[in-house]
């Protein structure tokens, strides 16, 4: 039932002749090369963030038992 309705409206959307295209502010290998530049650009800043983990050696996490919401597994460091 449902494809004879799509159908239907694609057969009358193909009868109605030619329909006018919307304006495009540039053409379309513009558009896309600007996409493909800022979609780039996103993808290297995110990767200049890769290294912040690596600045600093790291540094074991003490257990304090007076913290506000203490970490249940510590693995008997605490006391």
């Amino acid at each position: 039932m449902l494809s004879q309705q799509i159908a239907t409206i694609v057969a009358a959307a193909g009868e109605s002749g030619h329909e006018e295209l919307a304006p495009l502010i540039a053409p379309p290998f513009v558009i896309g090369g600007v996409m493909f530049a800022v979609l780039m650009i996103m993808l290297f800043i995110t990767l200049s963030y890769s290294n912040l983990g690596k600045r600093h050696e790291v540094v074991e996490e003490h257990a304090d038992p007076h913290r506000q919401h203490p970490n249940k597994h510590d693995h008997g460091q605490g006391h």
